[in-house]
């Protein structure tokens, strides 16, 4: 598998550059240079992939206010999904971690970073099988670990072993996608899989009275994004929607932070199907949403991100992580909230 993984990526960079040339010179609509429309047009409609943006919005009454139509909030998460979804034209936007993006390019498809939200503190934990006798990173080795190297949670992988000092050689990978972590670990087929919030609370709630755990990592996946096809930022209608989605989303996250009994009820409990009581635990554990007015330090860390991946073997050769951003979009969202949420030092 990790074989095919190399050839296709070495395959896609020659594809990706064919993929930029023809956005460039064949695809018509406006070039990615053009100042951003001012002012929706009627009739628009976009597909987004967001659902915390979705839950966000409609729990704060605020979805009635965008100013184009969503034609539909498709259920595809996962970055792999997500890029298929791209190819097939059924999701103009979408939210995901820095690594999808990557992927996609390293696949030859050609979208960009639109929205940025930046955390410094650990999203996921190393959920782990009973009787995998793991309590901490140095019991890695030797374990198997899942891992999909297209999703964060993969870079999270290669990110805990690198900081713990342990050698991809040194324990075995099993590449699955990340929706099936949760069914691999309940059928004792992995030693450990890093998991987010609420799965974990859900996973450990089932197996923790069998042994299981949750491991710190200080592996940080210091990214979220709002991304979309080069091809549906040529559309000057549908890039005026995006700027207006930017905003809201980045006011969707502030209202979550600042209604958090609302914001407990309408996502956790509701939408994810959790208790109360485990909401209001979970929102202890997440970090306050920043909007950085300058990308320099998300490219940056997007960039290292690259790096430790193809250097990984992953995605064929390194490349400039600013191709993967339209710096258009740099203060849209950093404009939309209040102070406390602009971080100015990212």
């Amino acid at each position: 598998m990790r074989k095919s993984i190399r050839r296709i990526a070495l395959l896609a960079a020659a594809a990706s550059l064919l993929a930029v040339s023809c956005a460039t010179d064949e695809g018509g609509g406006a070039a990615l240079t053009d100042p951003l429309p001012a002012e929706v047009p009627p009739g628009v409609a976009l597909t987004i992939a967001a659902n915390t943006a979705k839950v966000a919005l409609t729990a704060s009454g605020e979805l009635g206010k965008l100013p184009f139509t969503v034609s539909s909030w498709p259920a595809v998460s996962a970055g792999p999904d997500v890029i298929q979804a791209f190819r097939g034209g059924s999701v103009d936007l979408a939210t995901n971690a820095g690594i999808p993006p990557i992927h996609a390019h390293a696949t030859g498809f050609d979208a960009k970073i639109v929205g940025v939200k930046v955390r410094t503190t650990p999203l996921y934990k190393l959920a782990t099988a009973p009787g995998s006798g793991i309590d901490s990173l140095d019991d890695l080795r030797g374990k198997k670990i899942a891992f999909s190297p297209g999703q964060a949670q993969g870079l999270v992988v290669l990110r805990t072993l690198k900081a713990a000092g342990i050698g991809t050689d040194e324990v075995q990978l099993v590449e699955l996608p990340s929706t099936k972590f949760l069914t691999a670990l309940q059928a004792r087929e992995l030693d450990v899989a890093p998991l987010a919030e609420p799965t974990l609370t859900k996973y450990l709630d089932q197996y923790a009275s069998e042994g299981a755990n949750g491991v710190v990592t200080p592996a940080v996946d210091a990214l979220s994004v709002l991304w979309a096809p080069t091809e549906i930022l040529r559309d000057p209608g549908k890039t005026a929607a995006i700027v207006e989605f930017v905003k809201f989303w980045a006011r969707g996250e502030t209202w979550a932070w600042e209604h958090p009994d609302e914001w407990i009820d309408a996502y956790y409990v509701k939408d994810q199907a959790v208790s109360v009581e485990d909401g209001k635990r979970i929102l202890t554990t997440v970090e306050q949403p920043y909007f950085p007015q300058n990308w320099d330090e998300a490219i940056a860390w997007e960039q290292e991100t690259i790096d430790l991946v193809t250097s990984a073997g992953f995605f064929g050769n390194s490349f400039p992580a600013e191709d993967l951003f339209d710096r258009r979009f740099e203060k849209i969202a950093f404009d939309a909230v209040a102070a406390p949420y602009r971080n100015k030092g990212a």
